[in-house]
């Protein structure tokens, strides 16, 4: 009888407790070898390419694309080729499931997952979805691709799926825009598909996905049964069009409307990805540190030409860690220790559909002008396309939400531990300022400044805001 193996899910490298498939790369029934792509998973940080750990048929997913995965969950069920090539038994030996470190709680990288037997925690239609035959935990589904000692995924590599290549970061963004990676005509070198190939696909809608089958009139694969809240009126001319909402009831009456709390029209959705650990790092910030925050505003009237806010905020931001290191700094809670930072990190709060990315600035005290810009253009472009690295995701000093860019003049940005402060910069206005002998228009941007008082004084914060304000009503 042929050897029978469970792959769970391991630690994709990021000490998070779960990540969300894709896409299957292998569909069930088919036959796949050692370290070949099996399936694409977005974790809170990356998409990545989980290769299989065996060589073998893979008899059943446990999970569609949008099901989220425990870390530690059975993950496919294999049944081994008895020659093909196998991972050495030892290779796997020593290597176990275990909760995130401290140190990765302290970066904002989540709680360990809980213990739910090994089911699919969360899917595109809302509540758990059961597993069966699970079988005991195997030691080899801790390392995958060829590591024999550590179990960190490899690198993204462009895998070759359905006749296209491309990296996982670019394969979800086409399940995203509806583009057909087949169909997308690649300029990256070795005929790989690059993420402006498919952005630009999808504008051009030259490679949309067909729709699926089963989907036209009397069909949808249910029997023929549509519920009602699906149902349409035909026109003379055959165009169905969607029944029109109305305040009134057939009778032509006023529409009697129950109360919002009876029931909800809308499906639940759970969260995933990056929003998901979004959701817990916010949560864990909530309990663990007593915010406060203090606003001002920066007189811009001496400016001297058109210049880039951003750098200018960044420079300020390091002028005044400089002025006042102990908001440069990380805080421990726990042992009531407050670690100051001799460089600054600079986390810059970035915003997509997705969630929120915080990459940091590395040694943003070390850099000019120019240099600021390129490296905030490169952290913005790689979170957009995911090519960002987790090790990018991390390890920030301070940090700086440009929230005005958007809307809002001040606001109570949130801290992340082990963070002490983070800077908010509001919308720019023209402002009426009171001058001596008269009165004169000047632009002024907003600054809120958050900071936990746990570590650091108000008189400390108050200097600290102060320090920013000088700093950006320099002429240059």
């Amino acid at each position: 009888m042929a050897d029978k193996k469970t792959f769970h899910l391991p630690d994709l490298g990021e000490g998070l407790p779960d990540a969300t498939i894709v896409e299957w790369l292998v569909k069930e029934g088919d036959s796949v070898k050692l370290d070949a792509p099996l399936v694409s998973m977005e974790t809170a940080k990356a998409v990545v390419e989980v290769p299989s750990p065996f060589t073998g048929k893979l008899l059943k997913h446990h999970g569609a694309a949008g099901d989220v995965i425990n870390t530690g969950a059975a993950l496919a069920e294999f049944e081994l080729d008895p020659k093909g090539k196998q991972r050495a038994e030892n290779a796997a030996a020593g290597h176990h499931h275990a909760p995130p470190s401290q140190a990765a709680q302290a970066r904002g990288a989540g709680a360990p997952a809980p213990d739910d037997g090994g089911k699919v925690i969360a899917s595109d239609e809302g509540g758990e979805v059961e597993q069966g035959g699970t079988g005991d935990r195997q030691d080899e589904g801790t390392v995958v691709g060829a590591v024999s000692s550590s179990n960190e995924v490899r690198a993204e590599q462009a895998g070759s799926v359905g006749g296209a290549r491309a990296v996982p970061a670019v394969r979800a963004m086409a399940r995203k825009l509806k583009v057909d990676l087949a169909r997308v005509q690649a300029t990256g070198a070795g005929g790989v598909v690059t993420m402006q190939d498919v952005k630009n696909a999808a504008a051009s809608g030259t490679a949309a996905l067909p729709s699926p089958p089963g989907r036209g009139a009397g069909g949808d694969g249910s029997g023929g049964a549509v519920p009602s809240s699906a149902l349409r009126a035909s026109s003379p001319g055959g165009r169905r069009e969607e029944q029109q909402r109305s305040t009134l009831s057939q009778a032509g009456k006023p529409m009697r409307t129950t109360p919002p709390s009876v029931s909800a029209s809308g499906q639940p959705e759970q969260l995933k990805g990056v929003r998901r650990n979004m959701a817990r790092v916010m949560a864990q910030a909530h309990a663990e540190v007593v915010q406060t925050t203090i606003v001002d505003d920066a007189d811009l009237h001496q400016w001297l030409g058109k210049q880039d806010i951003t750098a200018r905020l960044v420079r300020a931001i390091v002028a005044a860690c400089k002025a006042e290191p102990g908001l440069n700094a990380w805080f421990d809670g726990q042992n009531l220790t407050l670690t100051k930072h001799p460089h600054v990190d600079l986390g810059i709060a970035v915003d997509t559909p997705d969630g929120l990315f915080v990459p940091a600035l590395r040694n943003a005290d070390m850099l000019d002008a120019r240099a600021l810009r390129e490296g905030i253009n490169r952290l913005r472009a790689q979170v957009e396309d995911r090519s960002i690295p987790a090790s990018e995701l991390t390890g920030y000093t301070i940090s700086l939400s440009n929230f005005g860019m958007f809307a809002g003049r001040y606001g109570t940005v949130v801290v992340v531990p082990p963070c002490v402060a983070i800077v908010g910069a509001g919308k720019l206005s023209h402002d009426v300022v009171a001058v001596m002998g008269g009165i004169e228009v000047h632009r002024r941007l907003p600054i809120s400044l958050t900071f936990d008082h746990r570590a650091c004084t108000g008189g400390e914060a108050a200097r600290f805001l102060k320090s920013i304000l000088d700093d950006l009503g320099l002429p240059q």
